[in-house]
């Protein structure tokens, strides 16, 4: 296999459940060596979320392939030397452990960077190192919650949890890329630095677009089920034979585009109610009317080619199995195997691409899978 992007780089890991994970996972798909450290017993309590792939947890295989696992007791003195002789030749060392738990473990990022000068440190947390909600405990939906998504996601009469962990994912995906800057300074610097991550944060950025509008729009953006909230035509219409079609218009080109080539209603144009996007947004239920009394004469099919024929973005409504066989992703050859625990596993591709490599996409360890041949190098 040509050389990885990260070929060389130590990553020593200190994590559970998915933010660190995530990262990490990020750093392994790009040829990092990351040291999965897990506590004696049951390690990473992430193993534990559930037995759905073949008795593995899917959180853990999602987020914990390519690395390696290491069993140790941080209370005993020779499992302590261990760990700080991993640190030593770390390039990044991660933890997303509770708050003040690695300082109390004389690992805190002033002690270790004042040891070793390149090291790059990166603490992901809930609600960040200080301020009234440091010792909070922060999962996932309670940071969503915090966070105000879920005043923002739902049906109008009811809050819904996103599908996936995307407090987590955000803040794995901001420790993954400052881990990557950091890797880039220390080249010209030779000195690594400590980097501090928080959920609530790293979610925060990603509510921008509903703070701003509200903030400076004067009224606060409704849920909208699976309807945009501020643009129109924007969602699930229903066609002739019970199917549904998302479609999107985003400019007046759109919907001109739309109303003369799909619709064969050009007069919709010229309707007040429908001149531009806050006028659509604000008469929503009507124009949904017009459209569905169109869409009725055609089949889902139908309607996709015809939207795709006007250049009128759209999609299907998938479930996961569906999704799992996207013509898209087949053509593209995006899915391998991987090895695990319970044997080869199909999983995606990473989504970064580097031309002329493909992503080492190893195993999935099992707990304490490579104690004993780290013990043994780290110990010489």
């Amino acid at each position: 296999m040509p050389a990885q992007p990260l070929d060389g780089i130590t990553v020593v890991a200190l994590e559970q459940a998915v933010a660190a994970p995530f990262a990490t996972r990020q750093l392994a798909d790009l040829g990092a060596r990351v040291i999965k450290v897990e506590r004696p017993g049951r390690g990473d309590f992430a193993r534990d979320y559930d037995r759905a792939v073949k008795g593995l947890s899917a959180y853990f295989v999602w987020i914990n392939r390519g690395k390696e696992s290491v069993v140790l007791d941080l209370k005993g003195d020779a499992d302590r030397r261990l760990l700080d002789a991993l640190i030593a030749a770390a390039d990044v060392f991660v933890h997303n452990l509770a708050p003040g738990a690695v300082d109390r473990l004389g690992l805190g990022a002033p002690v270790l960077r004042d040891r070793h000068p390149r090291l790059i440190t990166c603490a992901i947390s809930g609600y960040g190192p200080d301020g009234p909600y440091r010792d909070k405990k922060a999962y996932d939906l309670l940071v969503q919650c915090e966070a105000g998504l879920l005043s923002i996601t739902g049906a109008p009469e009811a809050p819904a949890r996103p599908g996936i962990s995307i407090a987590d994912i955000a803040g794995g995906m901001y420790a993954y890329s400052g881990i990557l800057a950091a890797l880039y300074e220390r080249e010209r610097t030779g000195e690594g630095t400590d980097l501090s991550v928080s959920l609530l944060d790293a979610l925060g950025e990603w509510m921008g677009h509903p703070y701003f509008a509200q903030a400076y729009g004067g009224a606060p953006l409704m849920r909208s089920g699976a309807r945009h909230p501020s643009i129109s035509p924007y969602g699930p219409y229903h066609c002739g034979d019970g199917g549904r079609v998302f479609l999107s218009v985003q400019s007046d080109r759109e919907w001109i585009a739309l109303c003369e080539q799909a619709l064969r209603r050009p007069e919709l144009i010229r309707d007040p109610r429908f001149a531009d996007n806050p006028a659509r947004h604000k008469h929503d239920e009507e124009l949904t009317a017009e459209l569905e009394e169109c869409f009725a004469t055609h089949t889902a099919d139908g309607l996709i080619a015809l939207l795709d024929g006007a250049g009128i973005a759209n999609a299907r409504l998938r479930d996961i199995a569906e999704f799992a066989a996207h013509p898209q992703l087949e053509a593209r050859a995006r899915w391998r195997e991987f090895d695990s625990p319970v044997g080869p596993l199909r999983g995606l591709l990473p989504p970064v691409e580097v031309d002329g490599r493909q992503a080492a996409m190893r195993p999935v360890p099992a707990l304490g899978e490579h104690t004993e041949a780290v013990r043994a190098e780290f110990s010489r």
